[in-house]
């Protein structure tokens, strides 16, 4: 026995062919495709004519060089060809693997430590494009723009210092406790 789904699909589509189909209703239009035609090639005229520059333009200057291949392995076994003892492949293992991940990575922190401290010490009122960006930008965020005196703690006593960041720190740890 066949699968019920199955035999209406069947009846539906056996309902639906038109055993008896019209040539005028039921054929495709005729498009240009249909049509053979031959080609005829033209001779071109002074005034028609396509200029050489067209037809073959000249090539363009290569003013980059090709773009270097940076993948580690390709850059790794180049290293390699050169090495002629055991001793040399260790070191170009070391050298790759452990000491140039290191200094980059290190350099890497040291320029986003250096650029979180600068943004941090940064000034609002100043008159300088970089102050009117940020001041603008603190705007769009609806941020509260530091008070200057504030911000860099002048008239302030140690404790009030203090106290103001702790109370920074657990407003910022508990300031959802009573939402939960």
């Amino acid at each position: 026995m066949s699968n019920p789904a199955l035999q209406i699909a069947e009846t539906i589509q056996t309902a639906s062919i038109n055993r008896h189909p019209s040539p005028h209703h039921d054929i495709n239009p005729s498009t240009s495709a249909s049509k053979k035609q031959p080609v005829t090639i033209h001779s071109p005229t002074s005034e028609s004519s396509i200029p050489y520059s067209t037809i073959k333009p000249l090539p363009r200057k290569t003013t980059l060089p090709p773009l270097p291949d940076l993948r580690f392995e390709q850059s790794y076994l180049a290293s390699l060809k050169g090495a002629d003892t055991w001793g040399r492949v260790v070191w170009i293992t070391v050298r790759d693997q452990l000491f140039l991940p290191l200094i980059q990575g290190t350099l890497w922190t040291l320029a986003l430590a250096g650029w979180r401290f600068w943004n941090r010490s940064a000034q609002f009122s100043g008159r300088n494009v970089g102050s009117r960006i940020r001041r603008w930008w603190w705007g769009v965020n609806n941020w509260e723009i530091p008070d200057q005196g504030q911000a860099q703690g002048i008239g302030m006593t140690e404790s009030e210092k203090f106290a103001g960041e702790v109370g920074e720190y657990y407003t910022g740890q508990f300031s959802s406790a009573g939402g939960d």
